[in-house]
């Protein structure tokens, strides 16, 4: 059988330690394409698997199956925006809207691609609205420097009222979804293209986040 991520064909066991990693990368890479209600039967289909319930029996349900996906890239995303924010402390910089969203964002670039993904942001992009995606609890220890620079971006956004940060890193993280999405789509001549592409979606956020409230007419 032909597995979608690879394009190689596949004999494994549902009970195969191998078999939950392609269903994991096959899951991400199918919902990525088809949106989150695509049937379970054909990610096992995808991942090379003969047994149609290959996902019911690995991660229990569809939400199992997408938590775990999360929870594949998670670690090694964490572990990055740490160093990042050991370094950004030890240099004593200041914690500017810039410097905060480059070290939220910045590792969103490479480390899921150096673990074997492919489809990674078109599968948050399809999945945003999923409570893995949009509601983790970041008191939780798996998020522990998500939680901070989020709590540094909320103090450091300057002239707007609690709702209304609140209300633009909702915003932010849609928007943040939708450029790593089309991001991972293109095709780059050079890494100096690739970079420069890096910059602007990091440019973009922080506007996002920077820009003056307007004024409200009033009669």
């Amino acid at each position: 059988m032909r597995s979608a991520v690879s394009g190689k064909r596949y004999s494994v066991p549902v009970t195969s330690p191998d078999a939950r990693e392609l269903i994991l990368l096959a899951g991400e890479r199918t919902i990525a394409e088809r949106g989150p209600d695509v049937a379970l039967r054909d990610i096992a289909v995808a991942a090379g698997q003969r047994n149609n319930s290959a996902v019911h029996y690995h991660f229990g349900s569809r939400d199992g199956l997408i938590a775990a996906i999360i929870e594949k890239h998670q670690p090694a995303l964490e572990s990055r925006r740490t160093a990042l924010l050991a370094d950004h402390e030890t240099a004593g910089d200041p914690d500017s809207v810039a410097a905060l969203i480059g070290m939220l964002v910045r590792p969103m670039f490479d480390i899921p691609y150096a673990e074997g993904s492919t489809h990674y942001a078109r599968f948050l992009e399809q999945t945003r609205a999923h409570p893995a995606v949009s509601g983790p609890d970041l008191h939780e220890k798996r998020w522990h420097a998500t939680r901070i620079l989020v709590e540094r971006l909320y103090r450091t956004m300057p002239g707007l009222t609690p709702g209304m940060r609140r209300y633009r890193l909702t915003a932010m993280s849609t928007v943040m979804f939708a450029l790593l999405a089309d991001y991972e789509r293109q095709e780059f001549d050079s890494d100096d293209d690739r970079i420069a592409v890096q910059d602007n979606i990091i440019a973009m956020l922080v506007g996002l986040l920077t820009e003056p409230a307007p004024a409200i007419a009033r009669a």
